[in-house]
């Protein structure tokens, strides 16, 4: 039996070939999951769903070689996004991030926090362009923010709780996230 090689088994065949490659894979991801972060959006978690922080025992080191005490975001909205440099969603969902966080620096306080070495951070926020604070664990998460996948983004109301929990890329400077802001700033 003959098999006749049509052109939609050509196409399949390039885009397996595609993925293979690595040089093609991660930017073929990027696109992927930017595309799905338009249909991932951000939920506020019921009143009495919501986990309440502890603040205290959490340090971070910033790219700045300043240190943060977690401690010191208490009573402001926080939101901490867990990325790394090489992980496609997270780079995907960058550029959303960095919009917000231009519009928003002011008023919340924002933790990108990745175990990757600071040199390379740096290389990949002036290739990009983003201009947030990138921060480096010292020690332990708080049980609540652990997280194994990457991205994870949460965001904190001002009285310590988690109203927003997320995994995946997200849309982050959609008019849906900026309305959750303005309500837990006015809160």
């Amino acid at each position: 039996m003959k098999r006749k090689l049509n052109k939609s088994n050509i196409v399949f065949l390039i885009i397996i070939l595609l993925l293979i490659i690595p040089q093609t894979r991660q930017p073929i991801q990027i696109w992927l999951h930017k595309g799905l972060s338009y249909i991932n959006q951000s939920t506020l978690i019921d009143n009495d769903e919501r986990v309440k922080i502890t603040y205290s025992n959490w340090k971070l080191q910033s790219d700045n070689n300043t240190i943060l005490d977690f401690e010191s975001a208490k009573g402001e909205v926080v939101l901490i996004n867990f990325w790394a440099t090489w992980c496609p969603p997270c780079i995907a969902e960058m550029p959303s991030l960095q919009e917000l966080y231009k519009d928003y620096n002011d008023k919340v306080k924002f933790l990108f926090v990745t175990n990757d070495n600071f040199d390379v951070v740096s290389s990949f926020k002036i290739k990009k362009d983003y201009t947030f604070e990138v921060y480096n664990p010292i020690n332990n998460v708080p049980d609540a923010l652990f997280t194994k996948s990457i991205p994870r983004t949460f965001i904190i109301n001002k009285k310590g709780e988690i109203v927003i929990d997320e995994s995946g890329a997200v849309d982050w400077n959609s008019d849906n996230v900026r309305s959750q802001l303005d309500q837990l700033l006015s809160e």
